[in-house]
């Protein structure tokens, strides 16, 4: 491996998004990144090849003065915690390559450019390891996102896309402010220095600190009640666009806590822990509610991931370890299935042109490859045993009921209610009589689509029977991590 391994994976996507807007066909727009996008996950396979499990340091660093006069490097490294993000920006992206080989027919140059940005931008922000690069990759993500969903929506899609703009700026703002306050403090922005200095701060320093970078996480994970710009946002985008919400862009928030809230501010999230156990058992319930009486079939899976995020969030600030571990194995769960049940949409939205659940049914009838994969994903996302959900939420619960009786018991109701509204989605959209709009459709999956949907259905069963796949990863890390936050 060279010492560039870490930015050769990152900066990848971006030359192919180059290459892309250099060629004037469209089909060869396709292709390039098609190659960028699989090129990007072989060349990151080594990272986990040699990855160290035990240790909780950063590995394959890469550090070079990018502003001398600040103090301010351009440093790259990864742990336990970040390097699964990084497998799943890689199967994600390329994913949405292929979901969208059919999709997109007009200004498919740029779409796959900006599929590409975003790629090197959520690659980027898992890799850096100061907060100045992590947040350019967190600036940097807007804009392709802004695009996808503004560019190739659907007929809301400008309301939709500049609410998601406004939502994300005004968070960042206050970030940027908290990311410059550290900075005039301690005159360094590399994380590790920061979780040696940041204790020291005076409680009240760190509470206003904490509240800074709570408003720009919380608005992408997004917690309530800052998450109205999710269910438009999912509802307008096309279908690459959702799944990288959905998959990845959600997960940023929750990283960020995991990153700098709890190893920098240890004292403030002492004094927030129990408002943020509070705000995050009413995201599990609130979202699971809401769900069950949608008519949209996108809005629905959208406000499920209010729910599913719920149980993360609940998950990170149990400080407990089996509580912090289940929340990051559950946030690679939900990329995951909440991945496939978008594609799972896009795919027979592009034969149907509806997401209205009350047109389908009977689509087991004319497409049981369809139906299958369906039922898979609606499982896995209900928390079935076996699949993947199963273990990560049961990590989660065990941590509340820890924590105190009462967070349990409100994650077990939202573990039912979810495994409600799931079955029902199934239920209406795949059993009974077929809807008769929908006779004469040629419902069934293509060679493509289930191509596209495998790679999924395999981790979501195998993160299911042998979740160690990632929680091998994170023993070392979280252990560090509650080491410094837990009194």
């Amino acid at each position: 491996m060279t010492g560039y391994h870490l930015t050769a994976t990152t900066f990848l996507p971006l030359v192919g998004a180059v290459l892309i807007l250099l060629v004037g066909s469209e089909r060869r727009a396709r292709w390039i990144a098609l190659a960028a996008t699989v090129a990007t996950l072989a060349v990151s396979v080594p990272l986990y090849r040699y990855f160290d499990k035990a240790s909780s340091a950063l590995q394959f660093v890469e550090s070079r003065d990018w502003i001398p006069s600040w103090n301010i490097a351009y440093s790259m490294g990864v742990d336990g915690i970040s390097l699964p993000f990084i497998f799943l920006s890689s199967v994600l992206s390329v994913l949405c390559v292929g979901a969208s080989w059919s999709a997109i027919q007009s200004r498919a140059r740029e779409f796959y450019a900006a599929l590409l940005v975003a790629e090197t931008a959520m690659i980027g922000l898992f890799a850096a390891s100061n907060l100045f690069l992590f947040y350019i990759f967190w600036e940097v993500m807007i804009v392709p996102l802004f695009l996808l969903i503004g560019g190739w929506g659907g007929p809301g899609r400008v309301y939709a896309a500049v609410k998601f703009l406004l939502f994300t700026l005004a968070g960042s703002v206050l970030m940027l402010v908290g990311m410059v306050a550290l900075y005039h403090t301690f005159g360094t922005l590399d994380f590790r220095a920061l979780a040696q200095v940041g204790p020291s701060l005076q409680p009240g320093h760190q509470a206003w600190l904490f509240g800074a970078f709570l408003a720009a996480f919380a608005v992408k994970v997004p917690m309530f009640p800052v998450h109205t710009w999710l269910p438009d946002a999912h509802t307008e985008a096309p279908t690459a666009g959702s799944v990288i919400l959905a998959g990845i862009l959600l997960k940023m928030g929750a990283y960020g806590f995991l990153r700098v809230s709890l190893p920098i501010l240890p004292e403030a999230v002492q004094l927030f822990v129990r408002p943020m156990l509070v705000i995050s058992a009413i995201a599990i319930v609130y979202g699971a509610y809401v769900t069950l009486i949608q008519t949209d079939v996108k809005r629905l899976i959208a406000f499920s991931s209010v729910s599913h995020m719920g149980f993360v969030t609940l998950g990170i600030f149990t400080l407990d370890r089996s509580g912090v571990e289940g929340a990051v194995l559950q946030m690679v769960n939900h990329g995951v299935i909440s991945a496939a049940l978008f594609l799972c949409v896009g795919m027979i939205y592009e034969r149907t042109h509806t997401r209205e659940i009350k047109d389908y049914g009977g689509v087991a009838k004319s497409a049981p490859v369809y139906s299958t994969f369906l039922a898979l994903f609606c499982l896995a996302a209900a928390g079935f045993p076996g699949l993947n959900s199963f273990v990560g939420e049961f990590l989660i619960v065990g941590g509340a009921f820890r924590t105190q009786a009462w967070l349990g018991a409100m994650a077990v109701w939202g573990v039912v209610l979810g495994t409600t509204y799931m079955v029902w989605l199934f239920y209406r959209m795949v059993m009974g009589e077929m809807n008769p709009g929908l006779e004469g459709l040629k419902l069934e999956l293509n060679a493509r689509e289930v191509a596209t949907l495998a790679p999924l259905a395999l981790l979501a069963l195998c993160l299911g029977l042998y979740p160690e796949l990632v929680l091998s990863y994170l023993h070392a890390p979280v252990a560090e991590l509650l080491a410094g936050v837990t009194p």
